[in-house]
């Protein structure tokens, strides 16, 4: 993930900038007490009383790491102000924060922005299975939207018959709604819209190639007769038992 990969990055950062710190330190060490040992050789006493070199080169690494110090400090406190001063609440910047030939630039950019952003989008392409720009369903995939209308289907047909069969995956769509083909009406050759719509559905699930806008349309209109249908049945049903429920009522 990038904020692991990003979390990972900061971590090896702060560790090879920890080890330059440690080996910049030890190496200043072993210097200073390899000079300060050079000094109390060269001294005429041999020793560290009276040795002003040992002094001057003590004063010297002393004056170093203060300085460091301080300078990693003020710099640290500089870049917390900083830090404070931006803003954590989002804000509009409006014309009046601005310059006008900075406010202008902005707009200038965002339309630029705006029109390559319009300009690049897909505008003649065409891909298998799915609705083109300037078609009548664009951007759908056919695959899925096929698919996606068994559930409504289901759910409509368990509202009519609550004893329906519960929807199992590779069941065929002629198998699992046998109990509403009474309901549906046929056409010329005797088929009903269950037949032209399982028929879309064996084609989504088990074809190699994608379905065509065509084969959509076909099998779209079958789901949304069966739907009709079934929703049409259930107000009838709702109307009935409204009816039924008035006339058992005493007046």
């Amino acid at each position: 993930m990038p904020w692991n990969r990003r979390r990972r990055e900061t971590t090896i950062s702060e560790a090879c900038y920890l080890l330059v710190v440690l080996i910049t330190a030890c190496v200043l060490a072993v210097s200073c007490i390899a000079i300060l040992s050079q000094a109390v050789r060269n001294a005429p006493n041999r020793s560290w009383v009276e040795n002003a070199n040992a002094v001057v080169v003590g004063g010297s690494y002393v004056v170093v790491l203060v300085v460091s110090l301080a300078y990693c400090v003020k710099r640290r406190v500089a870049v917390r102000r900083r830090m404070q001063r931006i803003g954590r609440v989002y804000r509009i910047i409006g014309k009046s924060d601005t310059r006008q030939p900075i406010h202008e630039h902005i707009l200038q950019e965002h339309a630029r922005s705006c029109l390559v952003a319009y300009d690049s989008q897909p505008k003649e392409g065409y891909q298998d299975g799915w609705g083109g720009p300037k078609s009548k369903y664009p951007g759908v995939q056919y695959r899925s939207a096929l698919l996606s209308t068994i559930l409504t289907i289901d759910t409509l047909a368990h509202s009519l018959i609550p004893r329906h069969p519960p929807l199992r995956p590779h069941d065929r769509m002629l198998h699992h709604f046998r109990y509403i083909i009474p309901l549906l009406p046929k056409d010329e050759d005797g088929l009903t819209a269950l037949h032209y719509y399982d028929s879309a559905i064996q084609l989504a699930r088990h074809s190699s190639r994608e379905p065509t806008e065509k084969e959509y349309e076909a099998g779209k209109e079958a789901a949304d007769a069966i739907a009709r249908m079934l929703e049409e049945c259930r107000l009838e049903g709702d109307e009935a038992s409204v009816s039924e429920l008035n006339g058992s009522l005493p007046n």
